[in-house]
C-alpha cells in the first residue's frame, strides 16, 4: 500500500455558537490542511496520483474558505464552524472527484487551527 500526503493553509474567521467561551467571539487562524490519499498501484509514471492533481484539487475546496467569515457559509449556517467540520467538509468536497477517486482512495483530512490543535475526519 501507497501513501501520498499533500499540505496547505487558508487563512479565515468564525465564531463557535454556543461555545460558552471566548471562541464564542468571531476570531481568526491560520488553519493548516493536510490530505491523505493511499492506493495499492502505480500509474505508468510510478506514481498513486501526481501530487500536482492533489494540490490543484485541494485548493479549489481551500479557496471556498480562505479570507472569508466561515458563520457566512451555507454549510457553516448549519454547522458549527469548528476544525472537525471543516476538516468533514473538506473531506465530503474531495470525496466527491471523480478524478481522485479513480486513482486513489481519501484516506484522512487532518485540520489544525495552531500548531498544538487538529482535528481528523475520516471514513
Amino acid at each position: 500500500m501507497y501513501e501520498v500526503k499533500v499540505i496547505d493553509e487558508f487563512s479565515a474567521s468564525h465564531s463557535l455558537r454556543n461555545y460558552g467561551g471566548k471562541c464564542e467571539r468571531i476570531h481568526g487562524h491560520n488553519w493548516k490542511v493536510e490530505v491523505i490519499y493511499d492506493g495499492n498501484k502505480l500509474d505508468n509514471t510510478g506514481l498513486v496520483i501526481d501530487f500536482k492533481v492533489l494540490k490543484e484539487k485541494l485548493n479549489r475546496v481551500l479557496d471556498q474558505l480562505d479570507h472569508i467569515d466561515l458563520n457566512s457559509l451555507d454549510y457553516f449556517k448549519k454547522f458549527n464552524p469548528s476544525s472537525e467540520n471543516i476538516a468533514y467538509y473538506i473531506y465530503m468536497n474531495l470525496s466527491k472527484d471523480p478524478e481522485l477517486m479513480d486513482k486513489a482512495r481519501l484516506r484522512r483530512v487532518n485540520v489544525w487551527e495552531n500548531d498544538k490543535s487538529c482535528a481528523s475526519y475520516y471514513e
